[in-house]
């Protein structure tokens, strides 16, 4: 078996993205090499966003505060995760 890592890895190959870098059995069993799904999640936290938003707001509208308040937070936690995402994004990881 070949070791994985026989050299350095340089700064341009971490800012590309590692293959199989979260992956425990990554290349078990001739496996392609896994990388970041970023635009993945760029959609589902966009989508979290907007579901919450609009949840907060229904839930407003019927004077259901408790909900309105959870959805919210589900909503601001998203962006947040959402501007993470798109930060490392833009940085030139793959995904």
């Amino acid at each position: 078996m070949q070791a994985r890592h026989d050299r350095p890895r340089t700064r341009e190959e971490y800012e590309r993205g590692l293959p199989d870098y979260h992956d425990p059995t990554g290349g078990f069993g001739g496996a392609a090499p896994a990388y970041s799904a970023l635009t993945l999640r760029i959609v589902l936290a966009s989508l979290a966003v907007v579901l919450g938003i609009a949840g907060a707001v229904l839930f407003a509208w019927f004077g259901i505060i408790w909900g309105a308040v959870v959805l919210g937070v589900l909503a601001a936690g998203s962006a947040v995760d959402l501007g993470w995402v798109v930060r490392r994004k833009r940085r030139g990881e793959p995904g």
